[in-house]
């Protein structure tokens, strides 16, 4: 058991990027694993976590009861008799499709371990804050930054899925993301797990269809840094995968402002879209600043001031961690 009374070292900052999830890999589960899926790290919006050790768990800033919990998860896990303060200064806007639970306990967990000197694994500590457990794109995301392909979950696992691969995204590409008003009600925790529940098996042809676009148009347009044809591969996933949450979902996007922007940025050049995860989050894709800059525009002009709007370039690493 580790004790630690309070003051001891500088504050960690943890720094962590969203995610954007591309699609999921297989509902079905007929080989053993079920989900999986694509996705990829963006440095904008992001989550800025400082913490440091005190007597008992506080929290303060956006999500400041999740911190709190997440904290307390993760000393109980680990049998830490001391406790942490922790401060969100920035938050990735929560419950949008873009990862925040995930990277808001990945960080908890990765700034108490770094003040108490616990191995900082990210499969431990995903275990330890009890996330990855449908899907490890934001995991890894956390972990490795870049493109990220997960091969999904065996039934009564634990551990996050397993990464298959992480590439590296060209540095000329730019993302745009798009955050309109929800429409729909939050899927989020027993929401979700009763959607999920609710959702019939895909049928087997289109399951090996998004395996097919993934291996043979997805992953080898992007090692060769073409993003017409990794645009057109990805959009194809998502327009198949979103049919199978239609049940859940009404149609193969969100209904409304998600659906109308994503065909928008379609017919504006964006050469990939999608929704991430269950939205109410869209991205595009495009091959350089200028057409990046161009897009987000259009994006912000056509939402008027009722959403948020993220433009860059993908992120080449994960969470950044330093002690102030």
């Amino acid at each position: 058991m580790t004790h630690a009374g309070e003051g001891a070292g500088r504050s960690v900052f943890v720094e962590a990027p969203a995610r954007l999830h591309f699609g999921v890999l297989d509902l079905r589960g007929t080989l053993g694993r079920t989900f999986g899926g694509l996705g990829a790290a963006v440095p904008a919006p992001s989550l800025l976590l400082e913490a440091e050790r005190a007597r008992g768990v506080s929290a303060d800033g956006a999500d400041a009861e999740r911190v709190g919990e997440f904290a307390r998860r993760f000393l109980a896990a680990h049998g830490v008799s001391g406790g942490v303060r922790l401060r969100v200064h920035r938050a990735i806007p929560a419950h949008t499709g873009l990862g925040s639970g995930t990277q808001l306990g990945l960080a908890t967990a990765r700034a108490i371990a770094e003040l108490y000197e616990i191995p900082t694994d990210v499969v431990a500590l995903a275990e330890a804050v009890g996330r990855a457990r449908r899907s490890a794109i934001g995991t890894w995301a956390f972990a490795r930054g870049g493109f990220i392909l997960e091969g999904g979950r065996r039934a009564n696992a634990t551990a996050p899925a397993p990464l298959l691969a992480r590439l590296p995204i060209p540095a000329a590409w730019r993302y745009v993301i798009a955050i309109p008003p929800r429409a729909g009600p939050v899927v989020s925790g027993v929401e979700e797990e009763a959607a999920f529940a609710r959702l019939p098996p895909p049928p087997q042809a289109e399951v090996e269809r998004v395996a097919h676009l993934v291996l043979m148009g997805v992953l080898p347009a992007l090692a060769e840094g073409d993003v017409g044809p990794f645009g057109e591969a990805l959009s194809e996933v998502q327009r198949v995968t979103g049919r199978w949450f239609a049940p859940v979902q009404g149609g193969a996007f969100a209904p409304g402002p998600t659906a109308d922007l994503i065909r928008l940025l379609r017919e504006w050049g964006a050469a990939g879209v999608g929704q991430s995860s269950w939205g109410p989050t869209v991205y595009g894709v495009v091959g350089d600043a200028a057409s990046g800059s161009a897009l987000a525009e259009r994006a912000r002009a056509h939402l008027g001031g009722e959403g948020q709007v993220f433009e860059g370039g993908f992120a080449s690493e994960g969470a950044r961690v330093w002690r102030g």
